[in-house]
């Protein structure tokens, strides 16, 4: 059972490390046998990111757009699991507000871009505030789908114990719909990252996005441009990573598959 388990876990890293190099030889040999003078090789990205990390450049790029998510998100957070949970309690009110919900949840956070700007001037805020849009819409609509389908007899019994509704939504139905209220947080999440990175090509002067806008600008350097780019997802991925962590923990374990 032991060796199983050990093959799995090696099985787990072995593959995407095989599908990393594959990738990575794909892309150096399309582009000697390209013979393309603008497109960069791995070699070249790898050289143009270490001159970012001796100027400190690209550290601070990586900080700014990591503390602009982080801002917006814990905004999104704040607002909309409160909310969510109440138009998700209280079904006559969700019948409400839903209709603007559904309004405003398909607009593109990008094209908010303009009124951002406008609200906010050019500058933090305003990538912030795109942030904040891109992860508050799908939080309330998870919130408000995970208090729904909670099955109606957690509720019964929570009631036949004497507990009151707000004591009913805390220690029932706020613990059985958390699981899939992560999975809402950890789409949010993403959304929120992918956000900031297009708010910083047009609203900020520092940050991933940014660098990857100055940089095409600038002389041309598509060596940091895909260098931000894959930056970008490598970011993404350990951020998903580390909120999959929370899947872990005993409260929302049970609600998650044991992929192990």
């Amino acid at each position: 059972m032991n060796s199983l388990s050990g093959t799995n876990k090696l099985e787990r890293w072995l593959w995407p490390i095989l599908a990393t190099s594959l990738f990575l030889l794909l892309w150096r040999y399309s582009v000697t046998w390209s013979g393309t003078k603008v497109f960069p090789s791995p070699g070249e990205v790898e050289r143009g990111l270490a001159q970012l990390v001796q100027s400190g450049v690209l550290y601070h790029d990586i900080v700014d757009s990591l503390r602009r998510v982080a801002i917006g998100y814990l905004g999104a957070l704040c607002l909309g699991i409160p909310l969510g949970l109440l138009f998700g309690w209280y079904p006559s009110l969700n019948r409400i507000v839903n209709p603007v919900v559904q309004i405003l949840r398909p607009i593109s956070p990008i094209a908010w871009i303009p009124v951002a700007i406008l609200f906010f001037g050019v500058g933090d805020d305003a990538a912030i505030f795109l942030v904040f849009l891109g992860a508050f819409f799908p939080i309330v609509v998870s919130c408000v789908d995970s208090v729904a389908n909670v099955p109606l007899i957690y509720r019964r019994a929570g009631i036949n114990f004497g507990l009151t509704p707000p004591h009913l939504l805390a220690r029932v139905v706020f613990p059985a719909a958390l699981p899939q209220i992560l999975v809402g947080l950890r789409i949010a999440l993403g959304i929120g990252w992918l956000v900031v990175v297009a708010g910083e090509m047009i609203a900020v002067d520092s940050g991933l996005g940014f660098l990857i806008i100055d940089s095409r600008n600038s002389g041309k350097r598509y060596d940091l441009v895909v260098g931000a780019m894959l930056l970008i997802g490598v970011i993404g991925l350990i951020l998903d990573l580390l909120f999959r962590r929370l899947e872990t923990v005993k409260p929302v374990r049970w609600g998650f598959r044991n992929e192990s």
